[in-house]
């Protein structure tokens, strides 16, 4: 039998074959994903206190919600790496405009298919722009940048991704819709008319920086590039990352706009030291997520078992998943919020701003019960995944690869 642990590399040329482990990391994100949006439909405490927040959190709490901070930066990363290897199959103005064209429907689907997800609002008071919007508007301006020479790829990246939190000491609360838009976002909102406003949750300057170096990451994984020095590099990467982090968390000065504090109880200054801003995302949240990321991916890339077979079905089709899985997510909800004696006809609710159908601020479960449910969902979502996956592999028509 062959050993898991030394089983080659399951990757061949860029040119014909998905990448084991880019789709096993990019799985294992999707499910952790899945567990902070079921927090959020279903924890009592959801839209009552900031997990994150010292003062009233637990840590049992403030980790199921830290640990999903990986998410986003990573999906990120891995759709700019996905970028580069497209390149190999794509001359590179077949790509600019299919960039252009899958970020033009990305962000028709958050607006309309995501938003609604969320919400189950049929008037659409509100207009949310999350992680897809970033990604949207991040690929039809990579349709642009990709036309750059590599190095300058590279050098713009590193200056969004390191440059960008200098913006912390300019005050900017009356910049407006664009700024807002590009760097500032943090749960935005401007009227669109009476009634009806965006919420600005992504701002897509940071994150365009992280598409960009994950476009740069994909150089490693060219096939004329060694396997071990591909390795060796991803993990000097990823642990240069953690300690960059730690030295400039240590100096409290620049990279996140929220310094820690040093408190009596150790684990609550633990626990500061590690709150770093996502909304923008700060220098500091890139380093301590993508360090990780970084490292998985050094030591993930021979490993191929049942397990990680399972998780890279996920990984294999994020997009099907990320969109299935809030509609289910609201359904479960939905069925409970009768469950507990509401009408289907209820009205809206308003949350943090955000009318919402079926959910009600401080009703709701346990943590235990709200680990129970993501477990669940994301075992609902295997089989669909899985069929998804299938069709992509034996079909070859256009349209899947929006999707």
């Amino acid at each position: 039998m062959k050993d898991s642990m030394t089983a080659k590399p399951v990757m061949d040329s860029p040119q014909t074959k998905r990448i084991y482990s880019l789709d096993v990391l990019r799985g294992l994100v999707m499910i952790i994903m899945a567990l902070d949006h079921t927090r959020d439909f279903f924890h009592f405490d959801a839209f009552l206190h900031d997990p994150l927040d010292v003062a009233t959190t637990t840590p049992f709490l403030y980790f199921t919600r830290f640990i999903t901070h990986y998410c986003a930066p990573i999906f990120i990363l891995l759709a700019g790496t996905s970028i580069y290897l497209q390149s190999f199959r794509k001359t590179t103005a077949e790509l600019s405009v299919f960039l252009f064209k899958r970020g033009l429907w990305l962000i028709f689907v958050e607006v309309v298919i995501i938003t609604f997800a969320w919400t189950f609002d049929f008037s659409y008071h509100s207009l949310i722009l999350q992680v897809i919007w970033a990604i949207g508007i991040c690929m039809m301006l990579m349709g642009l940048i990709i036309r750059l020479p590599f190095n300058a790829i590279l050098i713009g990246g590193l200056i969004l991704v390191l440059g960008h939190n200098v913006f912390d000491f300019v005050d900017s609360t009356h910049q407006g819709l664009l700024w807002d838009l590009m760097r500032n976002g943090s749960f935005a909102f401007h009227q669109i008319i009476p009634g009806h406003q965006i919420v600005i949750i992504y701002p897509f300057v940071p994150w365009l920086g992280v598409m960009m170096l994950g476009y740069c990451l994909g150089k490693l994984y060219a096939k004329d590039y060694s396997a071990a020095l591909r390795q060796k590099q991803l993990l000097r990467g990823g642990i240069g990352l953690l300690i960059l982090f730690v030295m400039l968390r240590f100096l409290n000065f620049y990279g996140d706009p929220v310094p820690w504090i040093s408190y009596d109880n150790l684990t609550q200054t633990i626990l500061s030291f590690l709150n770093v801003d996502k909304y923008p995302p700060s220098l500091l949240f890139v380093c301590v997520t993508l360090g990780p990321a970084l490292i998985f991916l050094s030591l993930f890339e021979t490993i191929n078992n049942k397990l990680t077979q399972a998780i890279s079905v996920y990984g294999r089709v994020p997009f099907f998943y990320y969109v299935l899985h809030f509609y289910i997510i609201h359904l479960v909800c939905m069925v409970l919020f009768l469950n507990r004696g509401h009408e289907l006809n209820e009205p809206l609710n308003i949350v943090f701003g955000i009318p919402f159908r079926y959910i009600v601020v401080g009703e709701g479960y346990s943590l235990g019960v709200v680990y129970l449910l993501w477990i669940l969902i994301v075992l609902v979502l295997y089989p669909l995944c899985k069929w998804f996956s299938d069709m992509k592999m034996q079909r070859k028509h256009w349209w899947l690869s929006y999707l």
